[in-house]
């Protein structure tokens, strides 16, 4: 690969960084809509946030939980899960036809309130999770998902994120520059 390349494949990828940065600060999640069954509960992202890193619940979200019969440390695992993966180079498979089908599978457990734009919602959410530190996380993903409200269907959640984790398991290690 010649050099002219290399330097346009890192200004692109500079470029893209730095746009999904900035929509990050102007649009992320504020609050998480937990489904279990038929139950329903919206949780502020910065309280599953501190759920995830301390392991304390809030006193609705340990209602719930026990309501919908689910052990908190369940959640917790599934939100804290670490999937190691290159941000550029999971927004690259995440643009062709594998990664979108991939992307509507995962949509149907982490979703926008509409359904719609799930795909192109999750896709960035992903990537902005993965450019920080070469790795993403369910709390991150929500973190960063680009509208006010994001839908989980918990029922589905830890099958998904073990998914996810064998997918980006099985992802070369590619040196992109």
């Amino acid at each position: 690969m010649n050099y002219e390349l290399k330097f346009t494949s890192l200004l692109g990828s500079i470029l893209f960084t730095s746009v999904l940065l900035f929509s990050r600060a102007v649009n992320a999640a504020d609050s998480v809509v937990l489904k279990y069954k038929f139950l329903r509960e919206t949780v502020s992202v910065p309280e599953l946030s501190t759920f995830a890193q301390t392991g304390e619940l809030s006193s609705s979200l340990r209602a719930y939980l026990k309501l919908a019969g689910k052990e908190p440390d369940e959640l917790r695992k599934a939100l804290t899960q670490e999937i190691p993966v290159q941000g550029v180079l999971l927004s690259r498979i995440l643009n062709n036809p594998l990664g979108e089908a991939m992307l509507d599978r995962v949509s149907e457990v982490v979703h926008t309130p509409s359904d719609r734009a799930s795909r192109e919602s999750l896709r960035s959410a992903l990537v902005m999770s993965a450019l920080d530190d070469d790795q993403i996380t369910l709390i991150e993903t929500l973190e960063n998902y680009p509208t006010a409200e994001v839908h989980l269907e918990g029922d589905r959640l830890v099958e998904i994120v073990q998914d996810i984790a064998q997918v980006a398991g099985s992802l070369p290690n590619i040196d992109l520059f």
